[in-house]
């Protein structure tokens, strides 16, 4: 992680100002790639010096594969939550819409259509009729 704060911090020092917006996106966990978990992307935004200058992208298979169940109403609420208590919902700025391929937990970055997968139709339902969600990028 400190590698990884480490080189965000010398990316801003070269590239003063508002220039570079850098978006940290959801890992699926395969292997030993981190930011699968919310506390690691928290971990980074908060060793970066101009942590202004990066954003939150949350990618639905890599949510689910990583082990955060979205499939359930209940679910889907507490997953925001946890975004909320961890990074901050301010930071969320893309939603990167995926189904997913493999089981939850599974940490396997396998995408599939939507509605198709493992995931289901319903998470992207409540998704595209959330209105806190109204002003997220969708992607």
């Amino acid at each position: 992680m400190n590698r990884i704060t480490d080189a965000l911090n010398t990316i801003h020092d070269n590239i003063p100002g508002t220039e570079a917006g850098i978006v940290l996106e959801t890992a699926a966990g395969q292997g030993t790639a981190p930011g699968y978990s919310f506390g690691q992307i928290a971990c980074i935004i908060n060793g970066v010096k101009e942590s202004s200058r990066l954003a939150f992208c949350l990618d639905t298979c890599h949510a689910f594969v990583a082990g955060y169940d979205i499939k359930t109403k209940a679910g889907y609420h507490n997953l925001f939550k946890k975004i909320d208590d961890t990074i901050g919902m301010q930071n969320l700025r893309i939603l990167h819409l995926n189904d997913s391929k493999k089981e939850m937990n599974s940490r396997i970055d396998r995408h599939e259509d939507i509605g198709k997968g493992m995931i289901g139709r319903k998470v992207f339902e409540l998704i595209m009729r959330d209105e806190s969600l109204e002003n997220i990028t969708k992607a």
